[in-house]
């Protein structure tokens, strides 16, 4: 095995030495940033001491981690029930690698180095690695095919496997410096690539991911055949001749896998969302390693489509149930809305790409939208409780069967839970992001980070109540005054825009500014890109204030939204709200919310972990006998989004009718 190539180790924006091409924008990294905040910090610390354990005693007691085993023996059944079972012991892993890195634990890392063994030996002598086949190579799982790699395109998940090996592989050596998992993945990936490329076996892969692991192994190594063979899996799709193009069902067309035309010719989000989003975000990863222009194009006006036409109000994507998938443009029904979790992680993992790509705040906008409303809805409270779709309403009266009412504690298809049980510990590697003398702030967490600008060390410390209180204030700590132009994001909320497109817009815009003052002084500045540059020689306990105005807004929605059409949806700052039973006298399906109705807001430091809720008096039908109908005055209390459902079943709503237009008549 060659030698590790030398690298600078970091994160997130680990850098090749003489690496031509990347992102012209780099991540710092997330264990340069310490949190001290009431919001981030104990969800992270809740996924370190509750949601990996509980992640990883769900691979023990439900089989995930006994395939392994009977796969180095190569004797049983494969216990589980989808041939991806394998990667929820790998995200776990990355997760788990992910906190070691900021939390050592001698005890974790001898159990997470207990799986890898195990894994380690289920590893054919070739580096080939699924359990679903290696148990009992003549009697694999039923979507694996007979031969290796015989259904990849469609439903067998190996490189898929492949991709979420790698990503664990890339997160635990970089954590721990071991390259006991990271020999494994380098095995597999020298496998793959020998068996695919453009004078070798042809095919796109079926569900994305190891594009983006095969990035990451580049990254570490330098060995040129893993970018070479990401780019060509993005370059294969929309060549296979299999397909009907003139069906209008994703699956026989090729739109489900995102397959049926090549990627620089696709202008909209097609297909799986899930699997569309781990493309894109593999697309940027590609184009910005090969300076290939066609693929940033197309990725440019994808993420367009998404959010001019395929994206909820409170940043969930995927709205069709039948192949978790997005829908036509517009199609965004609530009563069915489908907004699985990984959608969702998969969508903050495309934008910050974009991000970096771009050097555009909306694209953080939109990371941000979904990160504290459709992300985080996914786990419960408690840490151990999950959602996999997130619904937009549910009433009493009717509920269709995929929509979830309440969390589980896990799933047949548990790809949802472990999914964030790796994606939050690293939210604070979004914070902050570099491009020469540029020092970009785009989320605001109680926190210090230590960095260099110019090979100078600075310190910034964040204090603020986010996403409570718009009072942002940045102490600046360079070692020795230092010359750099800060650019802090103003949020597109905070300039009277709901989302960077005509989708939803505000209906009670605000005339009033965000301020930002340094050392006292009130500054004028200029927003680009939306970002406020604040350029000067910056010198020990300088301080910077920004107040950025939190109003409750109505939201409203485009025309072309039929079910939205007469009703409002509420946000406070980043935050989108819902009424939920508990606080609405058991039902939240009979509100309307007039033109006249004005909120007040508390902060409530025993309800949901502590929240702000926003309260107002409204009109609410109420059905006496058989036939009486008629609305009384009641109190009315919207929650934040992401924590609904940790108070029981009940009915929750997002979108409120601002006047009685129809009735839903029910018999009993």
């Amino acid at each position: 095995m060659k030698k590790i190539f030398l690298l600078l180790l970091a994160f997130s924006g680990y850098i090749l030495y003489g690496q031509q091409n990347d992102y012209p924008i780099h991540t710092v990294d997330f264990t340069q940033v310490k949190l001290t905040d009431n919001f981030w910090l104990p969800r992270i610390e809740t996924n370190r001491t509750v949601t990996i354990p509980a992640s990883f005693e769900r691979c023990e007691s439900t089989g995930r981690v006994k395939n392994f085993v009977m796969a180095a023996k190569k004797q049983g059944k494969f216990c589980t029930t989808f041939p991806f079972d394998d990667t929820d012991i790998y995200k776990t892993i990355e997760g788990a690698s992910f906190s070691l890195a900021v939390h050592p634990d001698a005890k974790l890392q001898a159990y997470i180095d207990s799986l890898i063994a195990i894994v380690g030996k289920a590893q054919e002598p070739d580096g080939y690695l699924y359990t679903a086949r290696t148990i009992n190579p003549s009697e694999p799982h039923a979507w694996a095919g007979k031969e290796r790699w015989e259904r990849e395109r469609e439903l067998s998940h190996e490189l898929y496997n492949a991709g979420h090996l790698y990503e664990a592989a890339a997160a635990h050596f970089l954590a721990t410096k071991k390259r006991n998992l990271l020999d494994i993945a380098l095995k597999n990936a020298d496998l793959v690539c020998s068996v695919f490329g453009p004078d070798k076996k042809h095919v796109a892969p079926g569900h994305e991911i190891v594009e983006m692991g095969l990035v990451k192994l580049y990254r570490i190594t330098g060995k040129k055949e893993y970018l070479a063979t990401a780019k060509f899996f993005i370059e294969e799709r929309g060549r296979y001749k299999g397909y009907d193009s003139t069906s209008k069902d994703s699956w026989k067309s090729g739109a489900y896998w995102q397959d049926n035309i090549p990627v620089v010719d696709q202008e909209e989000a097609e297909g799986h969302a899930v699997r569309a989003g781990y493309l894109y975000a593999a697309v940027a990863d590609v184009a910005a390693l090969t300076g290939d222009d066609s693929l940033i194009h197309a990725i440019d006006k994808i993420w367009t489509n998404v959010v001019e036409k395929k994206m909820y109000v409170q940043g969930s994507v995927g709205a069709i149930g039948d192949g978790e998938r997005y829908g036509n443009n517009y199609e965004l029904p609530n009563a069915t809305a489908y907004n699985e979790t990984c959608a969702a992680i998969a969508l903050v993992y495309w934008n910050y790409r974009m991000f970096l790509l771009h050097g555009d705040a909306k694209y953080m906008d939109i990371l941000e939208k979904s990160l504290y409303n459709g992300l985080i809805s996914g786990v419960g409270l408690d840490g151990k409780s999950f959602f996999y779709t997130n619904a937009m309403q549910i009433k009493n009266s009717f509920q269709f069967p995929q929509m979830e009412a309440t969390r589980s504690g896990w799933f047949e298809c548990s790809c949802c839970p472990t999914n964030l049980a790796r994606l939050i510990p690293s939210i604070p590697g979004y914070m902050y992001a570099q491009k020469d003398d540029n020092l970009y702030i785009n989320l605001f967490i109680n926190s210090n980070v230590d960095l260099n600008i110019r090979n100078k060390a600075v310190q910034i410390v964040q204090q603020n109540n986010y996403p409570w209180d718009g009072a942002l204030v940045f102490n600046i700590n360079p070692k020795t005054a230092t010359a750099f132009n800060l650019l802090v994001r103003i949020p597109g909320w905070a300039q009277n825009k709901a989302i960077p497109s005509s989708l939803y817009q505000f209906q009670n815009t605000s005339a009033e500014k965000p301020v930002i003052k340094v050392n006292g002084v009130v500054v004028d500045y200029t927003i680009t890109n939306g970002y406020a540059a604040i350029n000067r020689t910056w010198k020990k306990n300088d301080k910077i204030e920004v107040n950025l105005p939190m109003e409750v807004r109505r939201v409203t929605a485009n025309e072309n939204l039929k079910e939205d059409m007469g009703k409002i949806a509420l946000q406070r700052g980043p935050l989108m709200y819902c009424a939920e039973w508990p606080d609405n006298n058991g039902k939240t399906s009979n509100i309307i919310i007039p033109a006249n109705a004005t909120f007040t807001t508390e902060f409530k430091p025993n309800l949901l972990n502590g929240v702000t809720i926003l309260k107002t008096e409204v009109p609410a039908v109420i059905i006496n006998g058989s036939e009486n109908i008629s609305t009384v005055k009641q109190s009315f209390t919207a929650i934040p989004y992401y924590s609904w459902a940790n108070r029981g079943k009940g009915e929750m709503m997002v979108w409120f009718p601002t006047q009685i237009k129809d009735i839903d008549l029910l018999a009993k």
